[in-house]
């Protein structure tokens, strides 16, 4: 019965044929009847939406702890805010001069390795001159004659 009322919709107006084929494809995912019914009881009464925000809310605080706990215990053992401390402060104090150490002679080999390029791009450069300007020019050619009408 309802294919026969699409056809017949295609047939009399496209348009309402479209219109009536969308809502035989939602009406049969169920899309409307979820929408307005869940179980046994309306979800456009107030006091189920509030009790599924509720239960949303609940879940959501859950996952929040879950999170907060894990990066808490990622935090103790230092793998995102720094080394954590070994309990020995001249070890600590140790390491982190080391590391500001190395982090500048990682700065300073950067610096070099720039001078390092910009160096051989400008002998590169200089090369190109040189041999740019060893190059003989061509004669001035003669200027082709103009197009304009002879009176």
């Amino acid at each position: 019965m309802a294919f026969l009322l699409v056809v017949l919709s295609f047939i009399w107006w496209w348009p309402l044929g479209l219109l009536v084929l969308g809502f035989m494809v939602a009406r049969r995912r169920g899309h409307w009847r979820h929408a307005l019914y869940a179980g046994e009881t309306p979800t456009m009464d107030w006091e189920h939406g509030r009790d599924r925000l509720d239960r949303k809310m609940v879940r959501m605080q859950e996952k929040m702890e879950r999170i907060r706990s894990r990066m808490d215990r990622v935090r103790t053992r230092g793998d995102w805010f720094g080394p954590a401390s070994s309990g020995n402060n001249a070890f600590d104090e140790y390491r982190t001069e080391t590391l500001k150490r190395l982090e500048d002679e990682q700065r300073e080999f950067k610096d070099f390795l720039e001078r390092l390029r910009f160096a051989k791009d400008r002998a590169e450069f200089d090369q190109f001159m040189a041999v740019r300007r060893e190059r003989p020019f061509p004669p001035a050619q003669p200027e082709p004659p103009s197009a304009e009408p002879h009176n």
